[in-house]
């Protein structure tokens, strides 16, 4: 299929996006995202709190390595990843149902709409929480703004790996289409 490997893939330029996971309880929910963190070739994914941290055997269940190719740091405290990201030039966004946020869709064109080259994107970071009580409200109160994906169910909220998913291949497709222009 073509697929790099791990050298490849570690010196391959990544997208200046990043992922921080709150609190996420599930060693499934965190190797999940790390899969997907690879197959979008996001810059890094940061762990905070109770986050379990590779390596581990249940993350690699769901990984399948990707907790090897994927950069990877820890915080024992999610607003310090968040400042450190800002004073690097990050502009953080929580992802969370909350007044005023916008939708996965506005960011995205936002984005879409820029011209830049990779090196010259905006640097992201996106914030994904615990799997029942979400982002921690200091941590959103600390985000430029709350991103909020659309749902039309009887249900008010997705898995944090699913959610993750959907946020992660849309700004990484809007990012990509930047660069294009």
């Amino acid at each position: 299929m073509g697929r790099m490997d791990l050298d490849q893939y570690r010196q391959a330029e990544k997208l200046p996006l990043v992922v921080v996971l709150d609190n996420v309880r599930s060693q499934h929910n965190v190797g999940a995202v790390f899969r997907t963190a690879d197959a979008m070739r996001i810059e890094r994914v940061v762990l905070c709190g109770i986050c379990c941290c590779p390596p581990n055997p249940e993350i690699h269940k769901t990984a399948l390595g990707a907790e090897e190719s994927v950069e990877w740091q820890y915080y024992k405290d999610t607003l310090d990843a968040v400042h450190d990201l800002q004073a690097q030039g990050y502009t953080v966004y929580a992802v969370e149902q909350a007044h005023d946020s916008v939708t996965l869709e506005e960011i995205a064109e936002q984005i879409k709409n820029q011209k830049s080259k990779i090196t010259n994107c905006p640097k992201i970071a996106v914030i994904f929480g615990h799997e029942v009580f979400g982002v921690q409200q200091s941590v959103v109160d600390n985000c430029s703004q709350c991103i909020e994906i659309p749902q039309y169910g009887t249900k008010h909220s997705m898995n944090v790996s699913v959610t993750a998913g959907i946020v992660m291949y849309r700004l990484a497709s809007s990012l990509r289409l930047a660069t294009k222009k």
